[in-house]
């Protein structure tokens, strides 16, 4: 079934959204320039896409427990490995965008709230090897599918953890001094949104990232962007339609920016 909403307002971003030029932002293009326009092809991306092919054609069944806004495609609590891999995983361009954003910032620490079946964490943690990846995982049995990956993949500085996001996230949030790259990607809802995003704040500094995942699911995540960056602390925020980037720089004017992607 096509998403009439999520249609109107793709169209409305393309109308309005910007490539590189025009943007007077010395900081924002040189993003566009040398991280979101980079499409060179890396090392990195061979294991990884690999992987992807393989759990597209995982047909194991897992039974998964939804805990967020669910799906817009398949609501089934039982699921093949590889209709969760082909409705669930981030686009190959989406996820080596991903990797790009966190390879640029070299974050110390980063945070992914929902980890799926571990294909982008797996280009978080190769983006940055030095970085300590913490992952968390609302379905028990999808979890157990992305430590298999991770382990195939031979990455150790991930943990990923299981439980709900309003359990868990605190905790972790608590214990970590400073946050440096937050993925929110999962429980597309406005009220739980915002609940992630506010309870990052405390721990947030001018070089902070977090990224938002599908900021127009719904009226209710569109309402959640617009807080998100009507927010004072936050100085930048670039929209690319399918995840949207916040920035918390210091002494930088406060600007919006749509990029097409």
């Amino acid at each position: 079934m096509i998403n009439i909403q999520l249609l109107k307002s793709f169209i409305k971003h393309r109308l309005k959204g910007k490539t590189r030029h025009g943007v007077h932002s010395p900081f924002v293009y040189h993003l566009i320039d040398q991280v979101i326009y980079d499409f060179k092809s890396r090392n990195e991306y061979g294991g990884i896409e690999q992987l992807r092919h393989d759990l597209l054609h995982d047909e194991r069944i897992i039974h998964i427990t939804d805990l967020g806004a669910g799906s817009h495609i398949n609501n089934s609590r039982e699921k093949q490995v590889k209709q969760l891999a082909e409705n669930a995983l981030k686009p190959r361009k989406l996820a080596q965008l991903i990797f790009r954003l966190a390879n640029e910032f070299k974050p110390q620490n980063i945070i992914e709230l929902g980890t799926c079946l571990g294909l982008t964490t797996s280009y978080l943690a190769k983006a940055v090897p030095g970085a300590k990846v913490i992952s968390i995982e609302g379905c028990p049995q999808t979890a157990a599918v992305a430590r298999e990956n991770l382990n195939r993949m031979n990455l150790n500085n991930v943990t990923v953890l299981t439980g709900n996001f309003d359990e868990v996230f605190p905790e972790v949030v608590r214990q970590i001094p400073s946050l440096d790259l937050i993925f929110v990607d999962g429980n597309h809802r406005k009220d739980a949104t915002l609940r992630y995003f506010n309870w990052c704040l405390p721990k947030v500094n001018g070089d902070t990232l977090m990224i938002f995942d599908d900021i127009y699911w719904s009226k209710g995540m569109e309402e959640a962007w617009e807080e998100i960056k009507n927010h004072p602390r936050v100085t930048v925020t670039v929209d690319l339609f399918w995840i949207g980037l916040v920035f918390f720089r210091e002494g930088q004017v406060k600007e919006h920016f749509r990029v097409r992607f």
